[in-house]
This record gives C-alpha cells, structure tokens and sequence, in this order.
C-alpha cells in the first residue's frame, strides 16, 4: 500500500509536470497578454510537491517538508492569480504577511516532523493552512465571477468548494475520526486515502480549468484580432476603392482642367497676337486702297511697309516668347539700351495714345545698358504700357498721364511704368502674375504672366505696388550689363 501510494504521488506530479509545461509554454507565447506568471508556478509547485511525496520514503523524509511548504505556496499562488483577475495587487503589508506564514509553516512543519507521533497535527497544520486560503481563493473567483460570467470560472469555483469541503472533512477524520494504529502519510486508512486522492484529484481538475480558462481567452482574443482584420481588410478595400474612385475623379478634373486652361492659353495668345495683326490689317487696307487709286508715292509705299515690318516683328516676338516657355534654348541676349527700347515702343503706341489723349512723362536716363533680348524686352514694356493704356480708357480720369522711369540702382536698372488710373483690386493683387488671371473684362490672364517669365529669365525681378495718388505702378529690376 505504501508502494502504491508512492507510485500515485509519482503519477500526479507527472500530470502537474505537463500541465506546467503547456501553462509555461502558454504564457511565453502569450507574455504581453492577459497572461499571468502565477498559473505556470502555482502548478509547477504542486508537481514538485507531488513528486517529494514520491520519493521522501526512499531518500529522506525532509522531502516531506518540502512538499508541504511548496503544495502552501501552490495555493497562495492562485490567490495571486485570482486577485490579478480583479485587478487588486497584493500591497506591502499582504506580501509581508504571505511570505511570514510560508516561512513559518516551513519552519515549524519541518520542526513537527522530527517530534514522534505528530503527525495529526502535521496534517491540521497544512490543512487548515490550505482551507483558510481555498476560502480566499473562493471569495476572489466570486468577484471575478461578477464580471467574467463563464462557465469556466463557475467550474473553479465548484472545484475549490468541492476541494475545501473534502479538506474540512479529512482534517475532521484525521483528527477525531480515525482509529488507524499505525497512522502516517503512506498508510492512512481508507477514508483518509480516499480524501486525500480527491483533494490531489480535485486540484488537478483546478489546473486543467486554469488551461480551458486561458485556452478560452486565447481563443476570444484571436477571435477579435481575425474580426478586427476582418473588418480592417473590408474597410481597406472600401478605402482603395475611394481612393480608386478618387483617382478617377481627379483624372476627370484633370483632363477637364487640361482641356480648359488649352483653350484658354489659345485664346490668350491669339488675344496677345491680335493688336500687331490687326494693325498689319489695317496697313495692308490702307496700302490697297492708295494702289486701286494709283495714287501711292514710293515714300508713303516705304512707311507703310515699315509699319508692316514691325508689326511683324511684334508679332514673331510674341510667338517666340511664348515658345521659350517650354525650351531651354539659346536666349538671343545682348546688351541693350533701355532708353532705346522705351523709345521703339512708344513709337508704335502713340497714335492710340494720341486717340485716347493721354500723355506721357518720360524720365530716362543715360547709359542704363541691360543683357536682354531686344525684342523680348520690348515685349515686357509694349506690354506694361498697352495695359496703363487700357486702364486709362476704362477709369473716368479727365487727365491722362502714363509716367515712365528708368534710372540707375546700385548694380541694377529700374524701370517703373505708372498711371492715374484707378489701380488693381485688392482681390486680385496676390494672383495678379499668374497664367490667365486677368482683371480686365475682355483680358485673357496672358501678358503679365509672359511679362514675369522674360523678366525672369534675366535674373530680374517685376512686382507691383499702387501709384502715388492713385492708379497703378509696376516696377521693373534687371541687372546692369558690365
């Protein structure tokens, strides 16, 4: 009998050492989870236990002290992981009084053993030990039960009361209910054996509760990762299909945006190109009329073609600046006398300025030599010059004056072309250099866009600011040719 108990305590410290290897190899996996330590050291204690009840027959009986003291600490271990359920950690003075009591009943176990026929009251001390804390961990599951009602935690608490009812009861036979002689561990009577087997059995089923418990949150946990990703990869396939739809709203726009800004930039260049052709026209009538009359003299003949020849020219001018644009070729550029251009171009202005009566105050002076492309540059004040024109026709000013500047500053040239018209809106000022803004009724958002792009090309800079009065100033910066 006393064999065969051995042998049962073997049995049952092999089942604790496979449920603390799967418990151990649970919390590794699970580590930053809802995992505790507790589980895995609570049940490998009671395999350790089990085992030096095995063996303290065949070695030394100081492995009964051990399997005591380390059976105790399985117990208080669960109510660790049972007030980790309820989110309550142990505080100083608690851990204190644990670890006082384990140390004691170490102590004074080990101290009964050596004292002859104690082993009554070996068996009460550990016992009643094990009740007080089944008790604990009863009241512990209970409050966890509130919160978390599964069918898992209702099977632990059945199984610490069946285990603490079995406990009572053999502490009761052990101490008044028997009427075993030869009275010692491995060879109790049989209601003795059969309590204790039940309490060892009832434990293990603790244990394998522990794993379904754990098993049941790893399951609920992958569950609601997989839904999650689930329902991640619906919403990502919701989101690529907006962006997709995204994607072709914007190609949409875009090749509406395309089509509109083409056909506006046509229209600019056409309305760019329409004052040089619409003069060549008017030549070209005039030059007929005098030929069907035979009344044209070589020297009328001559500037008229003349005439023909620059508006030509204003007219190539045009069309290359615009090409330049979208090349990086060669820029043509030479050292150019500002006062020369100003004077070209306000020789092809002056007859509408005469029509419109407005005066020009000119101011230039001497020297003021600047690397350009002569004709774009005339381009830049043909440009400045027709739109002070044109604000002037539009304002109710009786007094029409265009003022041009061109004067020395530092290692630069500036140019200021002004009128006393009725100026820029202040809407319209942050946008007034871009492509096909425009504040004119019939104006297409071209010249001051093509203004800043020659100017730029030069290392200048154009900005605008508002006239002394009123009207409108745009100032010209281009470096010095040296």
């Amino acid at each position: 009998m006393e064999v065969a108990n051995q042998i049962f305590f073997i049995v049952f410290s092999l089942i604790g050492l496979g449920l603390f290897l799967s418990a151990l190899y649970q919390y590794r996996a699970n580590e930053k989870g809802d995992f505790s330590i507790y589980w895995p050291m609570s049940v490998g204690l009671f395999s350790l236990s089990s085992f030096c009840f095995g063996i303290a027959l065949w070695f030394h009986q100081f492995f009964l002290t051990i399997a005591n003291s380390s059976f105790i600490v399985s117990v208080l271990l669960l109510i660790f992981l049972y007030r980790s359920w309820n989110k309550r950690p142990f505080t100083k003075f608690q851990a204190l009084l644990v670890s006082i009591i384990s140390i004691f009943i170490f102590f004074f176990y080990d101290y009964l053993r050596v004292i002859p026929d104690t082993f009554k009251h070996r068996v009460a001390l550990i016992t009643i030990t094990q009740e007080l804390f089944l008790i604990w961990q009863i009241w512990e599951l209970r409050e966890y039960y509130k919160k978390d009602r599964t069918v898992v935690v209702k099977w632990l608490i059945f199984l610490s009361v069946l285990t603490l009812f079995g406990e009572i009861v053999r502490t009761l036979w052990v101490l008044i209910g028997s009427t075993h002689t030869n009275f010692f561990l491995y060879a109790q009577d049989a209601v003795a054996l059969t309590l204790l087997w039940i309490g060892y059995g009832s434990t293990i089923l603790v244990y394998v509760a522990l794993g379904s418990f754990y098993l049941e949150k790893q399951i609920t946990k992958e569950n609601q990762i997989a839904n999650t990703l689930e329902k991640t990869r619906e919403e990502n396939e919701k989101i690529i299909e907006l962006l997709k739809e995204k994607e072709r709203l914007i190609y949409g726009l875009m090749k509406a945006n395309k089509t509109a800004a083409t056909g506006a930039l046509s229209a600019s260049i056409a309305h760019e190109l329409n004052q040089p052709l619409a003069a060549s026209n008017l030549n070209i009538q005039f030059l007929k009329m005098k030929l069907e009359k035979g009344v044209l003299n070589p020297e009328l003949g001559k500037e008229i073609l003349d005439s023909l020849e620059e508006d030509n020219k204003r007219a190539a001018t045009i069309v290359k600046s615009l090409r330049s644009i979208f090349t990086e070729g060669d820029l043509n550029a030479q050292d150019v006398q500002l006062g020369d251009s100003i004077s070209k171009v306000l020789d092809i202005v002056r007859p509408e300025l005469k029509s419109k009566n407005i005066q020009i105050q000119l101011k230039v002076d001497d020297d003021l030599a600047v690397k350009v492309n002569p004709a774009e540059i005339e381009q830049v004040i043909l440009n400045l010059v027709n739109n002070a024109t044109q604000a002037l026709a539009n304002s109710g000013t009786l007094q029409r004056r265009i003022a041009i500047e061109a004067m020395r500053s530092g290692h630069s040239v500036k140019l200021s072309i002004s009128d006393n018209g009725g100026g820029v809106p202040t809407e319209f000022k942050p946008q007034l250099f871009e492509l096909l803004s425009t504040t004119k009724q019939t104006g297409m958002g071209l010249g001051l866009w093509l203004c800043k792009h020659i100017i730029t090309r030069y290392r200048g800079s154009i900005h605008y600011e508002d006239a002394f009065g009123s009207g409108a100033r745009f100032i010209v910066e281009l470096p010095l040719s040296h």
